[in-house]
């Protein structure tokens, strides 16, 4: 393309004989293109800002045809060379239109390639946070893996804790249950044996035996009644802790300035010589001379005390509370459904309810109780001035308006006692204030925080028990074996379960895991002679002996 492809070639034909020419133009020079035939005109042409003629022809002397010749054959030839600028412009054009393309194209494809290029580095750099953030997650789901393994193996440990401690549990129920079932034989065969030998409820022939116990003895268990071992005390007379046989026992010695201690010390022993059972205090002696009866001791007092909290003594928790209510149960079904003779105690209250070294309830104060045959069921009388001071509370309403005592009697004095347990409140105004609670669904609000969390349920079922049990007419209170029972029993054994896991705890800790049946009562440790004494229990056989 040359020199040509930086220029612009334009082509315009003027006649010479106008002797016209563009403004500015360069003027060519005459003599280049003048020929012999002046008479001939031309056109002229500009290419490159020059301007061409075609030259005149004028006549010569010459050949005329010659010159024609020559001149169209220069004008051909000039005619040629400017087809052939006029395509070389072109083809400038065109290559100078497919070099501006090819740049743009290429400017184009710089562009795209510096996009792809950032584009690749925004894709490197965030393909390494997600491996960053890949590889954390690596790390957290690994920890989580060990921690849930370790999670896992603590959970089959427990599992198999559990197990363990189920099958101990049912291992120590059906324990529990034989002794009790060998305890009851033995229970019936005595009441057998009594029937044969034609005991009478009048008089005491074919009673158990009751140790007799000389004053020197009772003086030495007692270190002479020593004021600083007495452990409670009341109209009737006080009671003492002594130590006795190597024994630890309650010592109680009645008022002789009372008109009733007599009769009381009578009566105890009536009962208490007649009847055995795992939730009636056991009376292991009496002196006649010194007006006094020993019992087993009971180290964790009354349940009046320890609702109270007395010497700090630590609350009640509800599960015992339950098992307190049960035993108490219990003990009544046994005396009210004792045969020949049916036993009212007639002076229920939480003072003569003793707890001992497993907190399991027992009942005593039997001086004022009576035995009377199903007949005269509901026409024994007892007057109001047997009942001690103090328990008013607890006295069944009918009793006091008509005089009339019935086993019902004893079905309200439980009631007060289980309200009492509920909530932790003294008896006055209690059974106003548990029927407004129920009433209003607001029973949760009176119930005793220092026992824990009592369920929900439970908690009403025990509340409307109570108050049933708390009833003005007797007709319209429950009787304790059929209803009462069949509400507590199932309560007694979630109860107990928990209790049971709580004093294997225990029992570990202070021997070594060695269940508590397999401790000797009297002595305090490991039996290894067991024997079953007349009242049902067993004990270590030196421990008998002595």
């Amino acid at each position: 393309m040359g020199a040509a492809a930086d220029k612009h070639y334009t082509k315009k034909a003027v006649p010479l004989s106008h002797g016209a020419m563009p403004q500015g133009a360069q003027k060519p020079d005459a003599q280049q293109f003048s020929v012999d035939r002046s008479t001939s005109l031309s056109d002229m042409w500009c290419v490159s800002n020059t301007w061409l003629h075609k030259p005149n022809l004028r006549r010569s002397d010459g050949n005329e045809k010659e010159t024609v010749n020559e001149f169209d054959e220069a004008d051909n030839k000039f005619q040629h060379m400017l087809q052939e600028l006029e395509s070389v412009r072109k083809q400038a054009y065109e290559d100078n239109c497919s070099r501006e393309k090819a740049e743009r194209e290429l400017f184009e494809a710089f562009q795209k390639a510096r996009a792809s290029e950032s584009m690749y580095f925004g894709e490197v750099k965030q393909k390494n946070q997600i491996e960053d953030k890949l590889k954390t997650t690596l790390e957290e789901v690994e920890r989580l893996t060990e921690t849930t393994n370790e999670l896992c193996a603590k959970l089959q440990d427990e599992r198999k804790k559990r197990l363990a401690m189920e099958k101990t549990t049912s291992h120590s129920d059906r324990i529990i249950k034989d002794l009790m079932l060998q305890r009851d034989k033995a229970v019936r065969e005595v009441e057998a044996l009594h029937a044969k030998k034609g005991e009478s409820s009048g008089t005491s022939e074919g009673t158990m035996h009751i140790t007799e116990l000389s004053c020197s003895e009772i003086n030495g268990a007692t270190n002479n009644f020593d004021h600083s071992l007495k452990v409670g005390e009341s109209v009737y007379g006080s009671v003492y802790k002594g130590f006795l046989r190597h024994t630890n026992v309650a010592v109680k010695k009645l008022n002789p300035e009372s008109t009733q201690s007599q009769s009381q010390f009578n009566q105890e022993i009536e009962i208490l010589s007649r009847v055995r059972h795992p939730n009636l205090v056991t009376l292991i002696g009496a002196c006649k001379d010194a007006q006094a009866l020993v019992y087993e001791y009971m180290p964790n007092g009354s349940l009046d005390d320890r609702l109270a909290c007395k010497d700090n003594s630590k609350p009640l928790s509800w599960q015992l509370r339950t098992r307190i209510i049960s035993d108490v149960c219990s003990a009544l079904i046994f005396l009210h459904s004792n045969k020949p003779h049916s036993i009212v105690h007639s002076d229920l209250k939480a003072l003569n309810i003793l707890l001992d070294g497993n907190n399991v309830a027992k009942l005593s104060g039997f001086g004022v109780c009576r035995m009377f045959t199903d007949e005269f069921r509901g026409r024994t009388t007892l007057y109001k001035h047997t009942h001690p001071k103090g328990s008013f509370v607890y006295i069944d309403p009918e009793y006091v308006m008509t005089g009339d005592l019935t086993p019902l009697s004893d079905v309200y004095s439980f009631g007060i006692v289980l309200l009492r347990l509920l909530t932790g409140r003294p008896g006055f105004g209690l059974l106003k204030d548990v029927q407004r609670a129920v009433e209003k669904g607001c029973l949760e609000a009176i119930l005793d925080s220092s026992a824990g969390g009592w369920p929900a349920m439970q908690a009403e079922q025990l509340a409307r028990v109570g108050l049933k049990c708390c009833e003005i007419r007797r007709k319209n209170r429950p009787d304790l074996q059929p209803e009462v029972w069949t509400v507590l029993e199932p309560m007694l054994k979630s109860s107990s379960i928990i209790l049971c896991s709580l004093s294997f705890k225990s029992v570990s800790e202070d021997l070594g895991g060695v269940p508590p049946y397999f401790i000797c009562p009297i002595l305090q440790d490991i039996m290894r002679e067991p024997l079953i004494a007349a009242d049902g229990f067993t004990y270590e056989a030196e421990a008998i002996r002595e």
